[in-house]
């Protein structure tokens, strides 16, 4: 799985160790979860930044994502995956080849589970309020873990409607990821259709069959 995959996936997840849960970052963690649960679905576009420290490199991409509780399709350029709950497909344009795989129904992941992204902040992190605007607030989140891979993620919620304006990672290995939000949507009401790989709009797909 691609690096932009994996970070599309983390950040769903956004949702050093810190010495308490700061309430006022709970608070505003809380009232963004019970808004993007209550919603049909959480529709969003968005630009992603990478930037290599250590070589100084910088990627740009952008995409969008569709989620429905434990329902997501996800694109970019060079990949979209499909998860109607129970299976995975993971279209690579270029190759015109889509991979086919079952996740663990007890495996807790995005990849998974996509609707427990709005709760992991309850587990695994401690969190605090950096900065609590009229227009957003600031909220950092350290990993528990001491062998997590990430140092720090940073939301950015928007105020008062508690919609994610960007999200950014920081990773032991140098590497820093910034997710802008452009659109984000909780009125969609999507067909189950969304969320499964459409075989009759690829004609010749090769298909990798992983179950």
């Amino acid at each position: 799985m691609n690096r932009s995959i994996i970070i599309i996936l983390l950040l769903v997840h956004a949702l050093y160790v810190y010495p308490q849960k700061d309430p006022a970052a709970i608070k505003v963690l809380d009232k963004f979860s019970s808004v993007a649960s209550a919603a049909p679905s959480v529709s969003m576009k968005f630009d992603l930044v990478t930037t290599d420290q250590a070589a100084g490199t910088t990627k740009n991409a952008s995409g969008s994502i569709i989620l429905s509780r434990d329902k997501y399709r996800l694109e970019l350029q060079d990949n979209i995956i499909w998860f109607n709950g129970e299976t995975s497909w993971s279209y690579l344009p270029e190759e015109n080849e889509v991979t086919i795989s079952k996740p663990d129904k007890k495996d807790n992941s995005f990849e998974a589970k996509p609707s427990s992204v709005f709760s992991m902040y309850k587990k695994g992190y401690k969190v605090r309020l950096i900065e609590d605007q009229s227009g957003y607030c600031l909220i950092d989140l350290y990993p528990e873990d001491i062998k997590s891979e990430n140092i720090r993620i940073r939301l950015r919620i928007g105020k008062p409607a508690y919609d994610l304006k960007s999200v950014e990672y920081k990773y032991k290995n140098g590497i820093d990821v910034l997710l802008s939000v452009k659109e984000y949507d909780l009125l969609n009401k999507p067909d189950a259709t969304v969320f499964t790989f459409p075989y009759d709009q690829y004609k010749g797909v090769e298909i990798n069959d992983m179950r």
